[in-house]
């Protein structure tokens, strides 16, 4: 029996929910990077960075590229830093609503 679709989206946005995973699609929006790189952007220890590509990787998100002992990672396609740059927006929003709100909140207490 095939996985409804709000399940498949619902498991993709769980693959999606780690700060560290986030971190990693956002560097890689730039282009390709060493785990070397990743590592000295993110500052996680190598293990953490490690599980977190794998599941990555896992899901076709990201793709590996070993050279040597060097491994590079890139995302597998432009979709996730549209995806990225989707949620900066919505953040935006919603946290500029938050700041009116907090704005109000002050002046009704200073209003007494």
């Amino acid at each position: 029996m095939p996985v409804p679709l709000y399940e498949a989206k619902a498991e993709f946005f769980r693959i999606l929910g780690h700060p560290v995973r986030i971190r990693v699609l956002e560097l890689l929006q730039d282009g390709p990077m060493p785990v070397r790189d990743l590592l000295a952007a993110i500052e996680v220890e190598p293990s953490s960075l490690s599980q977190q590509l794998a599941v990555l990787r896992r899901s076709g998100i990201v793709t590996a590229t070993r050279t040597g002992s060097t491994v590079v990672y890139e995302l597998a396609g432009g979709d996730v830093a549209e995806l990225l740059a989707a949620a900066r927006r919505i953040l935006s929003v919603l946290l500029a609503g938050r700041q009116d709100l907090l704005d109000e909140l002050r002046r009704t207490d200073a209003a007494g």
